[in-house]
């Protein structure tokens, strides 16, 4: 049994930040039943039991109260947790509630989302960014993260390979005219608000573009590839790609992630952005699903791919991104793929 709780305590003790700066302060989580939202807000209230100072006031928004409350059962108020049910287009901060930080990680993840709801997914992207950077002026927050994706890098690189990273500045191309690209698109416009509220507000706005994050704590019936992977892995079945698995990228293990969001927060520059991701995951996504097809000793599974040209994928890219600038903040990355595959599928066992 993979114990989620034990990893939130562990990265506590791990923190490249000074967690001084947090305690005492309130901290509102977006999207906090979501992967990434949900490990934040697990770290903070276990850092809240495992420190006797001043407590983190952690506020978590949710579209449904009841199911938040289900996915932190066993924490309550005296470990700092809050709720605001509501949306990031709608949500209206209580007033003379004090705000400190804000971590934005409310997002649609699925690409068949996109695809079926390119409205809704540009709205909540682009629209409950403007409305949170809002918030965060009008609470003189002391910071906020946006949690952005590699696909701001559009296609990336014209080939494979590790010869050029991909800067920060180094934005690629995105089509406009593709219905897909409303979440990559929308992200580049949210970034760009971030950048705006900083300059003309001095909102202290910051980036974090992660490459592909995964871990326990995904649902169980998570559609996404690496979900795919990692439960035939567990059950034996061949995984069958439904792309020539040729594009390359880079991923990151969601502890590592979180970690990479905490020290931008309160060590980033604003107005900037930082790129976060392992760069010992760099992979073709037919190498990584030939290395989750071998993990499991016993297991026969085989990689094969079944092309579906209609499946809602992103076009081929190759996207080696360059995380010196958040290296320089003392930030490390802790799990490569295969350790991150294991943790993922003793979280599934269960």
């Amino acid at each position: 049994m993979f114990d989620l709780a034990k990893e939130a305590r562990e990265q506590v003790a791990a923190a490249s930040f000074d967690w001084r700066l947090l305690d005492g302060r309130s901290v509102l989580i977006t999207g906090a039943t979501g992967l990434i939202g949900s490990a934040c807000v697990r770290m903070l209230l276990e850092r809240n039991r495992l420190s006797a100072g001043n407590p983190i006031i952690t506020w978590c928004l949710v579209r449904d109260e009841a199911k938040a409350r289900q996915v932190f059962s066993g924490y309550g108020p005296d470990d700092g947790l809050r709720f605001i049910e509501a949306t990031v287009e709608d949500v209206v901060w209580p007033e003379h509630q004090p705000l400190h930080y804000i971590i934005h990680a409310a997002c649609p993840t699925a690409s068949r989302y996109f695809v079926e709801h390119p409205v809704e997914t540009a709205d909540a992207i682009v629209l409950g960014t403007r409305n949170l950077l809002g918030i965060a002026r009008k609470c003189g927050a002391l910071g906020f993260v946006y949690v952005s994706s590699m696909e701001a890098y559009g296609d990336g690189n014209e080939a494979p390979g590790l010869d050029h990273l991909l800067g920060e500045s180094e934005v690629g191309y995105v089509n406009p005219l593709s219905t897909r690209s409303c979440y990559s698109e929308g992200k580049r416009m949210a970034e760009q608000y971030c950048c705006d509220f900083a300059s003309e507000y001095s909102v202290p706005a910051m980036v974090v573009r992660l490459a592909q994050t995964f871990g326990p704590g995904i649902p169980k019936d998570d559609s996404r590839l690496f979900a795919m992977c990692a439960r035939n892995a567990l059950s034996g079945c061949d995984i069958v790609l439904k792309t020539t698995g040729e594009s390359t990228r880079m991923y990151l293990y969601t502890a590592d992630a979180v970690s990479a969001l905490f020290t931008v927060l309160l060590k980033g520059a604003p107005g900037e952005a930082y790129n976060a991701a392992n760069p010992s995951t760099y992979s073709s996504v037919r190498e990584m699903a030939e290395m989750v097809a071998g993990l499991l000793p016993g297991h026969t599974v085989s990689v094969r791919c079944e092309l579906d040209l209609s499946a809602p994928y992103p076009p081929q890219h190759h996207l080696p991104l360059d995380v010196s600038r958040l290296l320089a903040l003392g930030w490390r990355p802790r799990l490569g793929l295969p350790e991150m595959y294991r943790n993922l599928i003793d979280y599934l066992r269960d």
